[in-house]
């Protein structure tokens, strides 16, 4: 397909197609003329997840090109792979967020980080188990849009637990 094919078949305008060709974030079609390039669906594949890493993952054109670059030239391991993904997509870490508690003064109950990591690492197992191996885009796209997305999620579902958990308590 044509560059205008592939912009109409992904609701991408020529320009911006044309912006992450030249990042190369996108890789470059087989030119058919001087000015002209033939696309193909491992392009559109591409275009999707390149609108997932600068859109709902809020990665920089230069976090999504490191992302792609370990895509096109994996590590040894997925292990390595996966660790390049979550690099990109990294929020504040432990000591930041202990950090701001004591800053803030706000004290947990006793036990609470030790429910807490019992809590994230079943939510992590579980995430892991279900991970896709059958390409290593598939396994970057999930744990960078698992990130981004399902962190609110998780957030979104706590919140309705505390709604619940005070209605019983105190309603």
């Amino acid at each position: 397909m044509r560059i205008s094919d592939l912009s109409a078949r992904t609701g991408i305008p020529v320009a911006t197609i044309k912006f992450y060709l030249r990042e190369d974030l996108l890789h470059a079609g087989v030119r058919t003329a001087a000015t002209q390039a033939q696309y193909d669906e491992s392009h559109v594949a591409r275009l999707r997840l390149i609108r997932a890493l600068l859109g709902p993952g809020g990665l920089s054109v230069a976090a999504a090109h490191q992302v792609i670059q370990a895509i096109e030239e994996p590590p040894e391991s997925l292990y390595e792979l996966l660790g390049v993904a979550a690099t990109a997509v990294a929020g504040p870490n432990l000591d930041d967020a202990l950090r701001a508690l004591d800053e803030a003064g706000f004290e947990l109950p006793e036990g609470a980080l030790d429910v807490y990591t019992e809590h994230m690492r079943q939510i992590a197992q579980f995430e892991i188990d279900n991970l896709p191996t059958d390409s290593s885009a598939a396994a970057v796209r999930y744990v960078v849009l698992g990130t981004v997305l399902v962190e609110p999620l998780i957030l979104a579902l706590r919140r309705l637990a505390e709604q619940e958990a005070s209605a019983r308590r105190f309603g």
